[in-house]
């Protein structure tokens, strides 16, 4: 049960905050955000059922939807650097190259973004001088985002820009003065496809290579909202959100694919496709037996999606492959085939998700360390559906 005086103290903290930071220069003040929106043919009320939405993805009271709306409002105040380690750019161009632009990047493309390689135009000597007057100048009052993955102990491996200087030397020295640390992608948070075996280049996550408070925001790419919904806390309580145990913020990766999935009523009723193209597959069945990742894996897809919001990989046909869970290269793989128990020991001994996935016909739900694994309690009255 939320409790109202707590939300009044947070709604009038909140609001302090805005109001301090709306007197600070604006970068772009001739711009205001509404007059954005309408050139991409967004309107106020599109805006505020935005604003209502990241609101809720946010896990605030509704009520606190005009602040969250004031907050993309002045995002414009505060300066982001954004760094590219190695990585293929996904990430960016997910958030910053759609055909149809979202709100999400309206806002993205709004802010003070100071140094972003990928839609730049300065380059070389130019480009060095602009990130060291954008750390200069924004000292202790900026928001640093990193994408990508940071060779350790062979930092020559990754090289960039015009003074040589390694990856992990830039990553550094521009989080002394940052005032917010984001590791952008799966690259950045866990070392992604970098890091995977045999990882020749010692990839690491950014947490291994600086030594201050980071925020994983992982996907392959992550949501625009998650990006974005990450700037909008920061903005509206000058602090970093609650973290699961692997530094990523509960808002967004609280709850495991499998928990919100609409083909989870499938699974509870033991129907599964037992291969891509079959009658199953067209009715919509659950997609376990070909590879799906889902109940290993902690994100928001399922409610945000992807493609303007329209549709993500499950919907789509193909079973999660767990982009957002560390070293999921190597630990999700084969992902057209089922993990089962052997990543995660259960206590049923082995009779985990696979041989539920067999067996079940009506599932008995219950609470367990993996959470899948409830689904080795079944009825012994029931037909296997996959015989019938």
């Amino acid at each position: 049960m939320q409790n109202p005086d707590k939300n009044n103290r947070l709604f009038e903290q909140i609001t302090a905050r805005l109001e301090r930071l709306s007197r600070l220069e604006a970068h772009n003040a001739d711009k205001d955000l509404n007059t954005e929106l309408d050139k991409k043919g967004i309107n106020r009320r599109d805006f505020m059922k935005w604003a209502g939405a990241m609101t809720a993805t946010l896990a605030l009271p509704a009520s606190f939807a005009p602040l969250t709306a004031k907050a993309a409002e002045i995002a414009n105040r505060i300066p982001v650097i954004w760094l590219h380690m190695a990585e293929c750019t996904g990430c960016s161009e997910s958030l910053l190259r759609t055909e149809d632009p979202s709100i999400d990047s309206v806002i993205f493309d709004y802010i003070n973004l100071e140094y972003h390689e990928t839609i730049m135009a300065a380059s070389g000597y130019q480009a060095e001088q602009n990130l060291e007057n954008a750390i200069a100048k924004h000292k202790g009052n900026y928001i640093l985002m990193v994408e990508g993955g940071i060779p350790q102990g062979t930092e020559y491996f990754l090289t960039i820009g015009a003074n040589g200087r390694t990856g992990a030397e830039e990553c550094r020295h521009a989080a002394e003065g940052a005032a917010a640390i984001f590791a952008i992608g799966t690259c950045s948070s866990f070392g992604g496809v970098q890091a995977a075996y045999p990882n020749p280049s010692n990839a690491k996550p950014l947490s291994k290579i600086i030594n201050k408070p980071i925020i994983n925001v992982p996907g392959c790419p992550p949501s625009e909202k998650n990006i974005v919904g990450n700037v909008m806390y920061f903005i509206m309580f000058g602090t970093l959100p609650a973290v699961d145990a692997y530094n990523r913020p509960t808002w967004a990766y609280g709850h495991r694919i499998h928990d919100l999935c609409e083909r989870r009523g499938h699974f509870d009723a033991g129907e599964f496709v037992q291969s891509f193209g079959d009658q199953n597959a067209e009715n919509g069945f659950c997609l376990y037996k070909v590879g799906c990742k889902g109940p290993y894996t902690f994100n928001n897809c399922s409610k945000l999606r992807f493609n303007s919001h329209t549709s993500w990989p499950i919907q789509a046909g193909h079973g999660c492959i767990g982009c957002s869970e560390p070293n999921f290269w190597d630990t999700m793989s084969p992902f057209e085939e089922p993990i089962g128990n052997r990543l995660f020991h259960t206590s049923y001994d082995g009779i985990g998700a696979d041989k539920t996935a067999n067996t079940i016909g009506t599932v008995i739900l219950a609470a367990t360390a993996v959470g899948i694994a409830a689904h080795a309690v079944v009825s012994s009255l029931v037909k296997n559906k996959d015989e019938q």
